[in-house]
């Protein structure tokens, strides 16, 4: 096992690059990727940098230089042969040959496309603009990128002994959080915190945790390439991206309340009825829901990811039981701001009521608050989202309003067009 805190003392740049390979990405991104390379092939996107969290001033903190020199390396990135092997031959979600021949010649020959960066008040903007298959996969590297050169920052001055103890202690921390979390029978949960983590040596390490101390509770990782290295499972399906995109593209207001029910038939017949998880916040679950065409409640299960997460399990329960569907038989998927605490309730609400997942982010992976002075290294909400498609303002309203983006007029159409009323302010956690 690395010795993170020794590695970090005596950091060398070529050692550890942020990002080492075009699959330490999101299984989801490429999962969607393969989708939008053959529904959308034509679509141009802009991807741009979202810092939530104002107080923390990125471009104060992060060298331009460094900065750029962590991007350029990710564009000098390839598949390895074995990493190809890898996507071609292995069984995801019982499924063989999950990206198919056409995709995977198009991603072996894939070298990500440049990027615009610039200082502005404090931070960074940066952004990604392109076809859409190509830009996608800039979003969970650059986000790394970024949070990993903040981390590195932060630790720059410190000196071997005091690297031990920090590590030392968020180790035990997370080794807590999992025993805790090891008493809940029935448990299902997958590491989902590729985008904020403190570094990859420490995602790998939590990885690694949660597997010997949860064994099959721990069901899997979202980010690809360690669950190759690790022989794990890779987990992911979609993410707002695609109806925030088809959305935008939409001609006319029809067209636009029909766009996330579009997305889904496209997912449906490229995917061959596997993946089934419904995400239905973009534009208001309520809404989306009381919409939704007949052959959804057929679906395997949904994934809660903003407002209150309880009320989102109510609301989809209800939905099932109308259309005539057993909820007990559908999965619910919570990713949204979990820590153990929250882990542990919603399970112990919801279990023999449906089938419960967690996909744990960035507390899983980033939770080092409290162990440096002024917390400088507590995770903060930082984001990398399709802006525009086509020359369109992209929009996504969410459970919490404190998530809404695009331009004012837009959100307001988009309310009026999918029936979002009153919504209830939820802090952003991560």
């Amino acid at each position: 096992m690395v010795d993170i805190a020794t590695r970090v003392w005596n950091h060398k740049w070529k050692i550890d690059p942020i990002v080492r390979s075009l699959i330490d990405n999101d299984f989801y991104k490429l999962l969607m990727c393969q989708s939008v390379f053959r529904n959308k092939p034509n679509a141009t996107v802009t991807f741009s940098l979202i810092n939530r969290s104002d107080s923390v001033r990125l471009a104060e903190l992060i060298d331009e230089g460094e900065l750029r020199e962590q991007l350029d390396h990710i564009r000098s990135l390839s598949l390895t042969r074995g990493e190809s092997t890898f996507l071609r031959g292995n069984t995801f979600y019982g499924k063989r040959q999950m990206f198919r021949p056409d995709f995977m010649h198009w991603f072996e020959n894939l070298r990500l496309p440049d990027y615009h960066l610039e200082k502005r008040d404090g931070q960074y903007e940066l952004t990604f603009e392109g076809k859409w298959h190509e830009v996608m996969l800039w979003e969970i590297p650059a986000l790394a990128v970024l949070m990993e050169l903040r981390g590195r920052a932060v630790l720059h001055d410190m000196r071997k002994f005091e690297l031990q103890v920090l590590y030392a202690r968020a180790m035990t921390k997370l080794w807590e959080k999992i025993e805790q979390l090891r008493r809940v029978d029935g448990l299902r949960i997958a590491d989902f915190g590729t985008r904020r983590r403190h570094s990859y040596l420490w995602q790998d390490w939590c990885v690694q945790a949660m597997t010997e101390g949860l064994g099959h509770k721990f069901v899997g990782t979202s980010n690809c390439l360690i669950a190759m290295k690790r022989d794990l499972e890779a987990i992911g399906t979609n993410a707002h991206e695609l109806p925030m995109v088809y959305s935008a593209l939409a001609q006319d207001d029809a067209t636009l309340a029909q766009a996330p029910y579009q997305v889904l038939a496209d997912w449906h017949e490229e995917h061959e009825g596997n993946l089934r998880i419904i995400l239905p916040d973009t534009y208001g679950t309520e809404g989306f829901l009381k919409r939704a065409p007949d052959w959804l409640a057929g679906w395997t299960g949904i994934r809660i990811d903003s407002g209150d997460p309880a009320a989102g399990a109510e609301t989809a329960i209800r939905w099932w039981k109308e259309r005539g569907e057993d909820p007990r038989d559908k999965l619910i998927i919570f990713s949204d701001g979990l820590d153990e605490t929250k882990i542990i309730e919603l399970h112990e609400q919801f279990v023999g009521r449906a089938k419960i997942s967690f996909g744990w982010g960035t507390l899983l992976t980033n939770d080092f608050r409290g162990l440096t002075p002024g917390d400088a290294l507590a995770p903060f909400s930082l984001v990398c989202k399709a802006v525009a498609a086509n020359g369109s303002p992209t929009v996504k309203l969410s459970d919490n309003p404190n998530k809404a983006m695009g331009p004012t007029d837009q959100i307001d159409r988009y309310k009026r067009v999918f029936g979002v009323g009153e919504q209830q302010e939820m802090d952003v956690i991560v």
